[in-house]
């Protein structure tokens, strides 16, 4: 009779409704006793037309004692909109039983009057248009059943039931709607709330902190310069942090793209030089990351296999459309498929941390060196990336 999700059974919490649908809710607890009434006096108002009027009353009692049920009984479950539309269906079906079949075909009311309606309503309240507009076609198609023959007053009251059970059920779908994106901009509302507090309580604090380590390391030089970019990177990552955007994002949007000399700074020091033009290397943010990361792992690679007294160059070169970036070390080297027996036995630095960061990025990695002589690793990349589409 009516298809719903097996959820909707589940009890509504009034707490949780807009005000326009508890209105409603409290509007059929209303209507349902005035129907019943106005069904009473219907019945009393033509005693000699019944042929059961005992029948008749029975009928009525059965509708009065729901309705009472429903006034102490607050829960809203579907099954409760599914006997009422049966009894207001059996209500309707009864008036062939208590009338006779020339008052029926003479437009006699039917003997529950409008009550039925009261489960087209609650159909609709609680299910919106996709429960209000099947239950007003049930009850239309009892009425048709209950007169046989379709008469202008049965047609009007279809309509009617139709109206009601669309118009109904719509602004109960409107106002769940709006319900719904009101609580979500109260949720990100408090989150905004929460994330400009402590981006205050971070700015006055931790951030001051870093970027003051990071003006005093450009002034100091040397090993305190490297300090103070690594100072730097940590301001821009709890910047980005703190105000809900990545890093990459935070940085373009002050400077539009990133130097990238500026990301490999953090690398120079110690056993490795950074070679760099003296001009800047603006490329993506992204772009600046991955290469970045890239570098990292292959200079992780020569700590841990060139050996104690091994030492590194990393030289940046602006190649125009490209960027070109070369880690070599003069470490024991490498022997031949050495990196094919990496990635056999798990360790995917070359291959994933290296290889997977340029490809991603639309470019290359080569290796090359022998045992004993170093390794070079040439790194290769679209100055923009690559497409959305080629990721």
């Amino acid at each position: 009779m009516l298809s719903v999700p097996a959820r909707r059974s589940a009890v509504l919490d009034p707490s949780s409704q807009p005000e326009v649908v508890s209105a409603f809710w409290k509007g059929i607890d209303v209507f349902r006793p005035i129907a019943l009434l106005y069904a009473a006096y219907s019945l009393w108002d033509r005693p000699t037309d019944l042929t059961r009027p005992a029948l008749a009353w029975s009928v009525l009692a059965v509708l009065g004692a729901w309705t009472v049920f429903l006034v102490a009984y607050r829960r809203r479950r579907l099954w409760l909109v599914l006997v009422e539309l049966g009894l207001g269906a059996a209500a309707i079906l009864a008036t062939r039983l208590v009338d006779t079949d020339a008052a029926i075909a003479a437009g006699a009311r039917t003997l529950p009057t409008f009550w039925p309606a009261a489960g087209v309503v609650s159909a609709a309240v609680l299910l919106g248009r996709r429960g209000g507009i099947p239950a007003a076609v049930f009850i239309g198609v009892v009425d048709v059943v209950e007169v046989r023959q379709a008469t202008p007053n049965t047609v009007n009251n279809i309509v009617l039931l139709l109206l009601i059970g669309a118009l109904i059920g719509y602004a109960c779908d409107l106002a769940r709607e709006g319900h719904a994106k009101l609580r979500e901009a109260l949720v990100l509302e408090a989150r905004v709330r929460e994330r400009e507090r402590l981006a205050r309580t971070v700015h006055d604090g931790v951030l001051q902190t870093l970027a003051f380590i990071n003006r005093r390391g450009g002034e100091l030089g040397e090993q305190s310069a490297v300090l103070g970019a690594m100072a730097a990177e940590q301001e821009r990552i709890l910047r980005a942090l703190v105000s809900g955007t990545s890093p990459e994002d935070t940085e373009a949007a002050v400077t539009g793209d990133t130097d990238l000399r500026q990301s490999l700074a953090r690398y120079a020091g110690g056993r490795v030089q950074l070679v760099a033009p003296a001009d800047p290397v603006p490329v993506p943010p992204r772009v600046a990351g991955e290469l970045a990361a890239a570098v990292g792992a292959a200079l992780d690679n020569v700590r841990q296999h060139a050996g104690e007294d091994a030492q590194a160059w990393v030289l940046l070169e602006d190649a125009g459309d490209d960027v070109v970036i070369t880690v070599r070390d003069n470490g024991v080297g490498m022997p031949s498929g050495r990196l094919e027996q990496a990635a056999a036995a798990g360790r995917l630095g070359a291959s994933s941390s290296i290889r997977g960061r340029l490809a991603d990025l639309g470019g290359e990695a080569r290796y090359s060196g022998r045992e004993g002589s170093g390794v070079t690793v040439e790194m290769r990349a679209p100055r923009g990336g690559a497409p959305e589409g080629d990721r």
